[in-house]
């Protein structure tokens, strides 16, 4: 059986390629998190871009347990876990003045972005 490797693009009515800016921005707190991506918004609805999102994605819960002795007392623990909030959104047909902003748009700490063009 032969597969070809090429991917189908999406196409308008028109004929012509979609392109798409997918942006994902993780951070420990939901609160900061929602002020970079409201952040991010902003910036590209300044440059009337077509955005979709931010769209929520599950949270990643990492759970620890610890015992709260050295040696003894097995049945004393402790747990702690850490909660990683995510959110997707995504920017239809970005012109170049656009991904400057973005690139130039200076985040707080403990927000991390990741980007993609698809």
């Amino acid at each position: 059986m032969a597969t070809t490797a090429t991917k189908a693009k999406k196409t308008t009515a028109k004929g012509t390629e979609v392109q798409k800016l997918r942006i994902r921005v993780r951070a420990y707190e939901s609160k900061v998190l929602d002020a970079s991506v409201k952040q991010i918004i902003d910036t590209a609805r300044r440059f009337e871009a077509t955005i979709l999102g931010p769209i929520p994605l599950p949270t990643e819960i990492k759970r620890y347990t610890v015992n709260r002795a050295t040696f003894i007392y097995k049945n004393a623990r402790e747990q702690f876990e850490m909660r990683v909030h995510k959110r997707l959104i995504d920017i239809v047909n970005p012109t170049p003045k656009l991904i400057e902003a973005l690139t130039n748009l200076s985040l707080p700490s403990g927000v991390d972005i990741d980007v993609k063009m698809a």
